[in-house]
This record gives C-alpha cells, structure tokens and sequence, in this order.
C-alpha cells in the first residue's frame, strides 16, 4: 500500500515550494525524452506566481509524502477568451509512478476546474521520437487514456543547433525573396512596437485555431492590447528577449508574424514560438522569409553557441515543417495534445 499523499498549492513568494516543483516536473520530462526536456525554470516560475497577467491564471500544486516532493499538477486557466477551458499537466518522479499519486493530483486539478465552470480539459503527452505517432502504450497516453482524455493531434518536437550557417540563412532569404516581392519584412529585438502591436495581435491570436487541430476543440485567443503589454512585462521580468519578424502589405497591414525568445535563466535552448501566415497571404515563402530574418537577427545580437532553438510541429503541417528542415531542424521528440469533456 502507498504512502498518503498530501496535495499543498505553492503560494506567490514561496521559492522553495517553487523550486520543488520545478525540480519534480524536470526530473519527470527528462525520464520521458532525455535531454531534449523543456522544462520551466524555478526563477521563471517565481515570476508568474508573483504576477500574473490578464491573459491566465496559473496554479502550482506539489505532491508531498512525508514532507518530500513526489509528484507536480499545474492548472492554467484562460481569463479572457477559452472560458470554458482548463490545461491541466501532472509529473511524478519516475520512482515513485504506479501508486496512485499521479491520478491523484490529477483529480485536485479537475475539482478545481470544475468548480471554475471548466467543462474542456486539455492535456499534453510527451515521448521519445523513435516511439510510435500515436503514443500508444506509451506511460503519459496510457495514463490519459485511463482517464478518459482522447489523442487530438500529434506533434514532433524538432530541434536546431546554433549558430546557423550565414550562408545557409542568406541563401534561403535570396531564394524565398523573389516570391513576395509586394510585401515588407520588418524585424526587430524587443517589444512589439505600438504601431504594430494591434495587427500583430490579429495574426497571432489566431494561431491555436489556424494552425492544424486534429481533433482538439478551441477557440482563438484574445487580442487584448493591455494584457498583451502585461505578458510582455512578465517575460521581461523573467529575463526573457524576444525576436520579432512581421511582414507588411502595401498599406501596412500585419499578414504574418513570427517570434524567437531567448531565456537567461536557460542557457541550452531558444524557443521558437508562433509563426503564422495569414490564410490569403499564403504561397509567397513569407514563412521562411521571417524564421530566417529572426535567426538573423538573434545570432547578429546575442551569444547563441551551444543553444538550440526548439519548435513543435503538428505531424500534419508539411509546409510548416519543410521551412524547418531547410534551416536543418530535426525531429527529436514526440509529443501530443489530448483532451477532454467533463460531464
């Protein structure tokens, strides 16, 4: 019979608890894919917790057996678009799994999202890339599965060694060049301009719709400038530099957008976050034209060697991944989104 496990929320300023929970969920991910795990860190965490944003609440809650840490579940709840949601995500350290803790934090997070009014329950499963696309029998969809979450879509995580090649990147700028020749690329360290900020918002919020879905449910996120310029100031605080790429039509228009973001905290990786082109701006390379004008940039104005930037790929967006693999990203990770309906 397994010990009892005593389930605490870590509260704002409450670095160790913080720390701990950092520490489980590290050692959880890195159990599953080695060292291509992203996990969180403490001090980025401990901002978040402070401050949060207008965008979503977030709640840490650690799993404790006689005092030691065992097993971690963050619920993060939208607070302005997705009301009806929650993601939820549980870690248990890899010698502690099969007695009923993870299950257990699980159903502390699906209380409070029920009593938020949270009927849909998104979740996330993570696994080496050698294992099969759909994650059958693997230990995070097993586990989900049991609980009644269904595979939504796969995803492979993909990874790219800095420093590119300057002739790599400007050889792929020369060929993509010709193709959207009426459009302005624009790219810039730091935050969005004001000038800029609202059409960005009107490409970005888009983006857990536009891009592939599989099966999963959601609704486009909020273009709310003010919470944005919240977001903005957290990742500041957390020492977070972001690289911005847009492309402009004639009269200025936002049609695609595209963000690199370099943690000082974590020194192994960037992570490349959305990229997206607007549906009837499609075909022109704008895609490649902005990855490459961010990889520009941040090898031009950062110590990069030793990194790698990591992207997440929808197994069925092909364009999406074939501008990766020009720029020499490779598949080293799978993972899926899952979910749920409570009721």
């Amino acid at each position: 019979m397994s010990a009892a496990l005593e389930i605490v929320e870590v509260r704002p300023g409450d670095d160790a608890g913080l720390r701990a929970w950092a520490d489980v969920v590290a050692a959880s991910l890195r159990h599953e894919i080695g060292r291509h795990a992203t996990p969180w860190l403490a001090e980025e965490l401990a901002v978040v917790a402070q401050e949060p944003d207008g965008l979503r609440r977030d709640g840490f809650h650690l799993g404790l057996v006689d005092g030691e840490p065992v097993a971690a579940g963050w619920l993060a709840l939208r607070l302005l678009d997705n009301l009806d949601g929650a993601q939820v995500d549980v870690h248990v350290l890899p010698a502690h799994r099969r007695l009923g803790y993870g299950g257990q934090v699980l159903d502390r997070l699906e209380e409070i999202a029920a009593h938020d009014g949270r009927s849909r329950l998104d979740a996330r499963a993570q696994w080496p890339y050698g294992g099969p696309a759909d994650g059958a029998r693997t230990p995070g969809i097993a586990f989900a599965a049991r609980r009644g979450y269904r595979f939504g879509i796969g995803e492979v995580q993909r990874e790219l060694d800095l420093p590119v090649a300057e002739e790599r990147l400007a050889a792929l700028a020369a060929a993509a060049a010709p193709h959207h020749a009426a459009y302005r690329i624009e790219a810039w360290c730091g935050p969005v301009p004001d000038a800029l900020v609202a059409g960005w918002l009107a490409v970005s919020s888009t983006l857990t719709t536009e891009a592939p879905t599989g099966e999963v449910e959601r609704e486009a996120e909020s273009a709310d400038v003010a919470a944005f310029r919240q977001r903005e100031a957290i990742h500041a605080r957390q020492r977070r530099t972001s690289w911005h790429a847009v492309a402009l039509t004639g009269d200025g228009e936002v049609v695609a957008y595209s963000e690199l973001v370099l943690p000082s905290y974590d020194t192994d990786w960037v992570h490349q976050w959305g990229t997206l082109v607007r549906r009837d701006h499609r075909g022109h390379r704008l895609g490649a034209a902005l990855k490459v004008a961010n990889l520009l940039g941040l090898q031009r104005d950062a110590d990069v060697a030793g990194r790698r930037v990591v992207t997440w790929n929808a197994e069925e967006n092909g364009p999406m991944i074939g501008i990766n693999e020009q720029l020499g990203f490779v598949p080293r990770a799978r993972s899926a989104e899952l979910q749920r309906r409570a009721g």
